[in-house]
C-alpha cells in the first residue's frame, strides 16, 4: 500500500466519517471538511489524526482558497472523496422548487465546485483520483425522491465526462454508487417535505413509513464501504462506477434489463427517424 493524502468532504458523519477513519487507520494522511467550529472540535476529540478544515460546499467562491490552504499546509492531495450531500424526500408535486435548488446546490454544484478546485492541480501533476459519491439513486429512481435522484443522476453524468476529460492526464474518476447503508441519510440528515395532497397517500405514505422504520438497520455496513473504497483507490484501472451493496446490484441490474427490453420493443420506431 502506498500512503496517500485524502481530501474528504463531509468527513464528520456517515460515509465521510467511515472513510476518514479507515484511511487514517491504514496510515494515510487525511484532510476532512466540516461545516462548523463545533464539529471541528468534536472531530479533534474523536479522530485526532484527522486534519479538519471548515468548508461549506455551497460557498462556491471560497472553495479554491480552502483547497489551496489545505495543500499548502498538508501537501499535495492524491485522492478527493466528494462525499458531502444529503437526501430530500417528497412527492414532486408537493415539493417546493427552493428545496430542489438547495438539493442541487449541495449534491451537484458543491461536488463540482470542489472537483474543479482540484482538476488543475491533478492535471498539472499528471496524477490524482476523484471519487464522487453518488448513489444507486443515480442509476434508478423511486417515488418520493425525485430531487435526490435528479441530483445524483446529474453528478453521475458529469462524472463520466470528467473521467473522459481527465484520463489523458493520468487522473482517475469513479462514482461510488451505494445502496442502503446504516447512515443518517434516511434519519436526521434527510429533509422531508410536508404532505399536502391526499391523492398521493396510498402511494407515498407506506414508502415514507418503511424508510423511517428501517433507518439505522439497513443492510449496508459503512465500515465495509470504507474498506472497499481503500481497495478501489489501489486499482490500476478503476471502473467508471462502482456499485456497493447487494440491493444496489439487484435494483440497477433490473433497471438495465428493463431498459434493454424497452429499446428492443421500440427499436422500429427509434430507427424510423433516420433520413
Amino acid at each position: 500500500m502506498i500512503a496517500r493524502t485524502f481530501f474528504i468532504t463531509g468527513a464528520n458523519s456517515g460515509f465521510g466519517l467511515a472513510i476518514a477513519t479507515a484511511a487514517v487507520q491504514a496510515g494515510h494522511e487525511v484532510i476532512g471538511t466540516v461545516r462548523s467550529q463545533s464539529s471541528r472540535e468534536a472531530m479533534a476529540k474523536s479522530l485526532p489524526a484527522l486534519h479538519t478544515v471548515i468548508c461549506d460546499v455551497t460557498e462556491f467562491d471560497r472553495i479554491p482558497e480552502v483547497v489551496r490552504q489545505a495543500e499548502d499546509k498538508y501537501g499535495p492531495v492524491d485522492v478527493l472523496i466528494n462525499n458531502a450531500g444529503y437526501g430530500h424526500e417528497g412527492v414532486l408535486e408537493e415539493s417546493p422548487i427552493d428545496e430542489m435548488r438547495r438539493q442541487f446546490d449541495v449534491n451537484v454544484f458543491g461536488a463540482v465546485a470542489v472537483a474543479k478546485a482540484f482538476l488543475p492541480r491533478f492535471r498539472e501533476r499528471r496524477r490524482g483520483f476523484i471519487v464522487n459519491v453518488t448513489s444507486m439513486g443515480g442509476m434508478i429512481t423511486m417515488p418520493g425522491i425525485a430531487y435526490y435522484c435528479g441530483s445524483k443522476f446529474a453528478l453521475q453524468g458529469i462524472s463520466e465526462v470528467m473521467r473522459s476529460e481527465m484520463a489523458p492526464f493520468g487522473v482517475h474518476v469513479t462514482t461510488l454508487c451505494p445502496g442502503s447503508f446504516r447512515t443518517d441519510w434516511a434519519g436526521r440528515s434527510m429533509i422531508r417535505t410536508e404532505r399536502s395532497i391526499a391523492d398521493y397517500d396510498s402511494l407515498f405514505d407506506p414508502i415514507r413509513e418503511a424508510r423511517q422504520a428501517v433507518s439505522g438497520n439497513q443492510l449496508g455496513d459503512p465500515e465495509k464501504l470504507a474498506a472497499a473504497l481503500l481497495t478501489l483507490i489501489e486499482a490500476d484501472s478503476p471502473p467508471p462506477q462502482l456499485l456497493l451493496g447487494s440491493d444496489a446490484l439487484k435494483h440497477v441490474t433490473a433497471r438495465i434489463d428493463r431498459l434493454q427490453q424497452e429499446i428492443e420493443d421500440w427499436k422500429a420506431l427509434t430507427v424510423s427517424t433516420d433520413g
